[in-house]
């Protein structure tokens, strides 16, 4: 029972600073119900265990100043990727989720995944100057269904040579364990984290770029499915669209993008629509962007594109209440407000609940964030239980 209790009293000290910063001795024992005695005794362990340093004083009103403690950044550091089919980006962060080195490369014609992660997790560690055996925590985003049986990817339009056995090669070359997860997925993470869905427990992120993919968070934990297929809403049927065909892949093929919602809000279906009503752009952001500022016409293609993305989100909300959307990726960060405002309006036409539609706050690379924060869980549980 001591010992439990001590790696309780750590845990619970570690995890104050981490989420506070630094703290007096007298601060971390009213904060946790520690006893002075007691919170000296479990900075001490975690200054053994080289977690924890003083790093300044406070000045007090009587006596001396107090030290303050903590978490030394460089105790442990965590990789994050976002993985894409022409670009791979790695951050570096230490424990304190501070970010490093931050590099992008490009596969360079290369295939195999084990070396474009590798290769890119490497150039990340030389720009941070750190050690690739010192990495606790290793999290990947990828589009496409990861199997939450097997941590590989099932299948990605995008990524056809990821699939299954490539997650235990990757732990194999990296000599540690490594998580591949769903890149919308990780949007919610970050979203959750630092962005709109903050202190949200229940609420869906649905993500409007090339393709269209929706993440689901329900009781503070994202909902994957038995095969790692929820919210792959872009096949959803919708009425007078066709529905998508050969969608189970075989050897040799992957499925079929044809049909369904997204044929209806990806980015090529809204470069298609704007173009209809006057909005020429090479992208969804630019021909959103233009229809925001441009008065009646732009009011009329932020309309419609509104009520298609209402047929899904309506489709969601039906099933599970979320109260909470969060729309993200080019389209939902370029319509901001102006098309935040009319889906939530076009829900409530077409279904008794209306939830809360928010655009997303994410900033810079939400992916990259979210496996970042990811990788931090892991690094982080992994200390508290060592």
């Amino acid at each position: 029972m001591p010992r439990l209790l001590r790696e309780i009293n750590d845990r619970a000290a570690l995890e104050l600073l981490l989420a506070s910063g630094p703290l007096t001795r007298g601060q971390i024992g009213d904060l946790t119900g520690l006893s002075k005695v007691t919170a000296s005794q479990t900075l001490s362990r975690l200054e053994e265990r080289g977690l924890v340093e003083v790093v300044g004083e406070q000045a007090g009103n009587r006596g001396p100043n107090a030290a303050l403690y903590g978490v030394i950044p460089s105790c442990a550091y965590v990789a994050g990727l976002d993985v894409g089919p022409e670009f791979v980006t790695a951050a570096i962060a230490d424990i304190n989720g501070d970010v490093v080195a931050e590099v992008t490369a490009s596969p360079n014609g290369h295939d195999d995944p084990v070396s474009v992660v590798h290769n890119a997790v490497v150039k990340a560690c030389r720009s941070a100057k750190v050690a690739l055996s010192r990495l606790r925590g290793v999290v990947i985003g990828t589009p496409g269904v990861v199997d939450p049986r097997t941590g590989d990817v099932h299948f990605s339009f995008d990524l056809p040579d990821w699939h299954e056995g490539i997650h235990e090669a990757l732990a194999r070359d990296l000599r540690r364990d490594v998580t591949i997860e769903n890149d919308v997925n990780l949007v919610a993470i970050a979203e959750r984290a630092k962005g709109a869905a903050q202190q949200v427990d229940d609420f869906v992120l649905l993500w409007v770029g090339r393709g269209i993919g929706l993440a689901v968070v329900l009781g503070g934990r994202l909902h994957r499915g038995r095969s790692g297929s929820a919210g792959e809403i872009g096949y959803l049927p919708v009425p007078g669209v066709p529905l998508a065909e050969d969608i189970r892949a075989t050897p040799g093929r992957l499925p079929s993008l044809a049909g369904g919602l997204q044929s209806l809000v990806s980015s090529e279906a809204v470069i298609e629509l704007a173009a209809e009503y006057g909005f020429t752009a090479d992208t969804a952001a630019e021909a959103v962007t233009a229809a925001v500022s441009a008065g009646v016409e732009g009011d009329r293609l932020l309309d419609e594109i509104a009520s298609r993305l209402a047929l899904g989100v309506a489709s969601v909300c039906v099933v599970l209440d979320p109260g909470l959307v969060v729309l993200a990726g080019e389209v939902g960060q370029a319509g901001g407000v102006s098309l935040t405002g009319r889906v939530e309006q076009a829900v409530a036409r077409i279904c008794p609940i209306r939830p809360q539609v928010v655009t997303s706050e994410v900033t810079g690379s939400p992916v990259l964030r979210g496996a970042v924060i990811a990788a931090l869980e892991q690094a982080r549980e992994e200390i508290f239980a060592s």
